[in-house]
């Protein structure tokens, strides 16, 4: 393809058509499949708890957050290395990696919003969202607007993982690592102080799984803790023949038990929406990288 003396949007329009033709001749629908079947797994395992009980809650969210950077990586991170030799020559002859990459973050922004839109449809078959106290209109627009960003922002790593790699090979043995790093660091599976605090600023899943707790409502839900304490003093109770009734120990464990609240989950618009910008800035960041790492393609020595 000459690209010479092209302009840049020309460029962009030129390499879309091509996004297109590749998805269709190459079956690329399968990402669409492969998306809806994780989406689906997804749901199955969560339980009737989700939005009702905190443990629950944080789960579900952080099981769904990762069903969107798994699917997101996966869209992308074969995508610029497979064609290497072809971007190499091309932009011998013209070719603006600030238009390529341009027509990837649009082809790829299409992919991300159908798959939000089928892990919203899919999750929404098997979990009871909240229907009220929506921050912008409404609850399953906040989920779709989280689960597009997350997975696009997943997606442009993996196209900067792809920009930066040489080989598919290659490509794929790092996406595991990128994902583990992810899940880690997300605050979920431990707790994040100090540098690791800071590190987790640097990923995805954090940025996520804050957005959708704080659409959970997630301070003001079913403390589970408080549930389990209840349960095991009925127990004990119950098996030493105490002079007291359940409703004495609910009473009790009320008026004692202190919740703590997450300030990274208080249910308000602005915290929601700087946890969106902080998604949409690890985006950015990501795509330039991918333009930066291409721009030394003419230097491979294969």
């Amino acid at each position: 393809m000459s690209t010479t003396k092209v302009s840049r949007a020309t460029q962009v329009g030129i390499y879309l058509g091509k996004h297109w033709r590749l998805f269709i001749n190459e079956r690329g629908w399968k990402v669409l499949l492969f998306g809806a079947v994780i989406s689906a797994l997804v749901s199955l395992v969560l339980g009737s708890g989700m939005f009702v009980y905190t443990m629950e809650t944080f789960s579900g969210c952080f099981t769904l957050i990762s069903a969107c950077i798994w699917i997101g990586i996966f869209n992308s991170i074969q995508t610029i290395c497979k064609e290497r030799a072809i971007i190499k020559r091309e932009h011998r002859a013209g070719l603006h990696i600030t238009s390529y990459i341009a027509s990837h973050l649009i082809f790829q922004a299409g992919i991300c919003l159908l798959q939000a839109a089928i892990l919203l449809g899919i999750s929404c078959l098997f979990l009871s969202y909240p229907s009220g106290n929506a921050l912008f209109g409404s609850v399953l627009i906040e989920y779709f607007i989280t689960y597009f960003l997350a997975t696009y922002a997943a997606d442009v790593l993996g196209l900067a993982i792809s920009a930066i790699v040489k080989t598919p090979t290659t490509a794929m043995t790092v996406m595991p690592f990128v994902l583990i790093i992810q899940l880690i660091l997300s605050g979920m599976l431990f707790s994040l102080e100090g540098p690791l605090g800071f590190f987790g600023n640097l990923t995805i899943s954090k940025w996520g799984l804050n957005a959708t707790a704080i659409s959970a409502d997630y301070n003001n839900l079913e403390n589970t803790q408080q549930i389990q304490f209840s349960y095991t003093l009925k127990q004990m109770a119950h098996q030493q023949s105490l002079p007291v009734t359940d409703e004495q120990i609910d009473q009790m464990v009320d008026e004692n038990f202190t919740q703590s609240v997450n300030p990274a989950y208080v249910h308000d618009a602005g915290n929601l929406a700087g946890n969106w910008g902080m998604i949409v800035l690890h985006t950015f960041v990501y795509a330039a990288v991918a333009v930066i790492a291409l721009e030394f393609v003419d230097r491979d020595k294969r």
